[in-house]
């Protein structure tokens, strides 16, 4: 069985893997709670900062060693009913590591292969479990010219494993507005903020604010819900659709070319190819499987009439 794939027959994912990062005090954790059923990895100790209202059906470990980790990812029947992992935040995760490889002194340089070895085995045990991931980081700022960028506080190479594999990077930023202060999530990459956008995502995203000056509530805090994943599940509605659509027309152009016993049938064939409606690469996956039957009837193809021929009796 080959192990080419066509587009239209490539297994979709159905969760997503996406980072915020922000200023401290700026609400990305309590963003990225607004994701489905989420489960608080919290390595910052910062759920004790989060209004108690956005924790209302929220389940959190409070992580004080990587060994808590470990026993965690090794019973996924544990997080069976959670459909959002949230590590809070990455920059702690990875003191956490640092801290389980090296006790309390400083990492050396030989050290760095198994912290990043660590770091990556859970990255992996996280996208095994098929679940929306949302990592946590503080910014940081990188100086390109006269320009200062935006980016995630994290050390180089472990940045460069996680962003590789996601599919969102979102920059949460507090700006003002004709005085009114607002929160907006820029997921496109600019001359100011590193992003990814690999979703057909709104450039930007504003935030809504969902406590009043007291900090009660006004609104569910389900932002991420309501305005990434239904945004990233009906994507993936279109795609399946299309997926269906051209198994549909690919299997149609199958039965009928293995039906065909002669030069007759062929050109029939020929003439009935183009007026299908085909989708994506329907037509040349067709004209490929055609050429295969012809060749094996032994037929005979003029290239002035367009026709083919049976194959002449010896």
């Amino acid at each position: 069985m080959s192990l080419i794939r066509k587009s239209t027959d490539l297994t979709l994912p159905t969760a997503i893997k996406m980072m915020i990062y922000a200023q401290a005090g700026t609400g990305k954790t309590t963003l990225s709670l607004s994701a489905p059923k989420p489960l608080l990895l919290d390595f910052d100790g910062g759920v004790n900062r989060i209004n108690l209202s956005h924790l209302e059906g929220v389940d959190i470990v409070q992580v004080t060693n990587w060994e808590e980790i470990k026993q965690l990812l090794a019973s996924p029947q544990d997080l069976a009913p959670y459909q959002t992992i949230v590590p809070d935040t990455v920059g702690k995760l990875l003191d956490c590591i640092i801290t389980y490889k090296c006790g309390l002194r400083q990492p050396r340089v030989q050290d760095w292969s198994g912290i990043n070895a660590e770091f990556l085995w859970f990255t992996k045990q996280l996208a095994s479990l098929n679940k929306h991931i949302i990592f946590i980081a503080h910014r940081d700022t990188r100086k390109e010219g006269d320009r200062t960028v935006f980016i995630p506080l994290l050390r180089e190479k472990t940045y460069n494993t996680i962003i590789t594999d996601l599919d969102l990077l979102g920059y949460l930023e507090m700006v003002s507005d004709k005085g009114v202060q607002k929160r907006i999530l820029t997921f496109d990459p600019t001359d100011r903020s590193e992003g990814k956008n690999t979703c057909l995502m709104p450039a930007q995203l504003n935030v809504t604010t969902i406590v009043d000056k007291q900090g009660r509530p006004t609104a569910a805090n389900d932002f991420i819900q309501r305005e990434v994943i239904t945004r990233y599940n009906a994507m993936l509605s279109q795609k399946h659709e299309l997926q269906k659509a051209y198994k549909s027309v690919v299997e149609d152009l199958s039965s009928r070319i293995e039906a065909i016993t002669n030069a007759e049938q062929a050109n029939e064939f020929i003439k009935y190819i183009a007026t299908v409606q085909h989708v994506g690469s329907s037509k040349d996956e067709g004209r490929r499987m055609f050429a295969a039957k012809a060749k094996e009837l032994g037929l005979t193809f003029d290239t002035e009439t367009k026709l083919y021929s049976d194959a002449k009796a010896e």
